[in-house]
């Protein structure tokens, strides 16, 4: 985490701007509405996205600063993000997150649900705000997304003969759409050319893509005081993931484990046993650092400068979350 902190001193300002900005955006009536929103942002994170968004803004002006647009894109993306973990924490019934309790664990799946949608709320109106129908229609598209991404992963559970491409897609719309989406928009508010966004959105795409293997890499090879939330939680609830897949091509084992659905409160740890002891952690951090690269290749020499590098090394310290 120290090494992540020294990554962003250039922007340490505005992420402190940030955490502040936030407590007040979601500002409610409701004071329960407002306590269940506002329950999530006090637990931090890691706040990869705006972080990202505030580095390429001063990659990507003539001027190389931070424009005041540049802040509250980061600040809406945030919002975005922590409306789809509470939405996800009540579809996949998840106990804790970055180490607290989840919403709906602490009020009801009524008022989770609701929290939710108030913080979608809130980040469209900012949005609509920036009065830029451009960047509008970007980051508007990230949230069908997110229905998306959740309706094939329910669709796709406990399924064995879910491929590698099926999960990189699913993992895109649940992932990597927001972040992918959220550097393009930064892109479009500094008046860059076409060019210019889509190399930064496929600068996104390949970071959320990456960002996502290792997520699911580290709900098998980690804690779960580690993790903020329980330890193979992905797998408890059927969606299958890099390291699953890859390690189900040589196990019958496996296979079986996952057609009972984990019967016996055992079977989880049975079956984290067998993907530790396979080639599928292996092969699914080949894939993240796969993703890491093509990413770090789009943007390594044609924008060249000091906070381009910062955004090479961050690339690296998702790959080394599980070193």
């Amino acid at each position: 985490m120290q090494y992540k902190n020294n990554l962003f001193i250039s922007i340490n300002k505005e992420l402190i701007q940030l955490n502040i900005n936030l407590q007040k955006m979601v500002t409610a009536q409701h004071p329960i509405l407002y306590a269940a929103a506002e329950h999530l942002f006090s637990a931090g994170g890691k706040r990869i996205r705006p972080s990202i968004i505030l580095l390429i803004a001063t990659i990507t002006t003539n001027n190389k600063r931070i424009w005041p647009e540049h802040k509250r894109l980061a600040e809406i993306t945030e919002i975005i993000h922590t409306a789809s973990l509470v939405h996800d924490d009540v579809i996949d019934d998840c106990e804790t997150r970055r180490g607290i309790n989840t919403v709906h664990n602490i009020f009801n799946t009524r008022i989770a649900v609701l929290a939710g949608d108030f913080l979608f709320a809130q980040s469209s109106w900012y949005l609509a705000n920036l009065k830029n129908l451009k960047v509008v229609q970007i980051i508007s598209k990230v949230i069908t997304d997110f229905a998306e991404g959740e309706v094939r992963q329910g669709l796709t559970n406990f399924d064995t003969s879910i491929s590698i491409e099926d999960y990189i897609e699913k993992s895109f719309y649940k992932t990597a759409s927001l972040i992918a989406s959220s550097c393009k928009a930064t892109t479009v508010l500094s008046n860059r050319n076409e060019e210019i966004q889509n190399d930064f959105y496929l600068y996104g795409k390949h970071i959320g893509l990456a960002f996502q293997i290792i997520d699911d890499i580290l709900d098998i090879t980690s804690s779960s005081d580690n993790l903020g939330k329980p330890a193979g939680s992905d797998l408890k609830n059927g969606n299958l993931t890099a390291p699953l897949i890859f390690a189900l091509e040589n196990n019958k084992q496996l296979y079986k484990l996952i057609n009972t659905e984990f019967q016996n409160n055992k079977d989880i740890k049975i079956a984290i046993n067998i993907i530790k002891k396979s080639n599928g952690i292996q092969k699914a951090k080949d894939l993240a650092e796969e993703h890491i690269q093509l990413a770090i290749q789009i943007i390594n020499h044609k924008y060249s400068c000091k906070n381009t590098k910062i955004l090479i090394l961050l690339s690296q310290y998702i790959l080394n979350r599980i070193n």
